[in-house]
């Protein structure tokens, strides 16, 4: 019997360790099969999609016998925040931690909900940049392009 429906924000932790966010859920566009669309938290923070009856089947005790857990990805507890969400002050300090362009813009994607003025404006000194005052929709955008444009050259620099 699956876990119920992954909803956006939880945590689930894979039967072979590793913590994963809910980002949403998706509908394959042939199929119509649900899919789970998530990211690890852990570096290189790579987002994934997994159809959601895969995403919350049961083991088989025999693959994993070490394990305690049930399902493949197993429902952790909530945060300090209660709800299941990563707290915005960690996915900052995770963008600040990040070694590369691609993971800051990774991190930056999955806080698109939590971003606020302030998180723009300590990302933007971080990145020596000069994000624009204005709507905060449009700071997250300029803020996603300036990243962008960095990664276009990261690799490509001598050092």
């Amino acid at each position: 019997m699956p876990q119920g429906n992954p909803k956006t924000g939880e945590l689930y932790t894979h039967v072979k360790g590793g913590l994963y966010q809910i980002v949403t859920s998706a509908e394959h566009a042939d199929t119509g099969e649900t899919l789970v669309i998530y990211q690890a938290l852990y570096p290189p923070f790579q987002t994934y999609a997994r159809p959601e009856a895969q995403f919350t089947s049961q083991i088989d005790p025999g693959s994993y016998p070490k394990t305690e857990q049930r399902y493949l990805f197993q429902l952790t507890a909530p945060t300090a925040d209660g709800n299941g969400h990563v707290p915005a002050e960690e996915k900052l300090m995770a963008f600040f931690d990040a070694d590369s362009m691609e993971e800051k813009y990774q991190i930056l994607l999955g806080m698109e909900d939590d971003v606020t003025d302030r998180m723009i404006n300590n990302m933007a000194v971080v990145l020596d940049v000069v994000i624009n005052e204005g709507p905060l929709e449009q700071r997250y955008e300029e803020l996603k392009r300036c990243i962008r444009t960095f990664q276009k050259y990261e690799n490509t620099r001598l050092r």
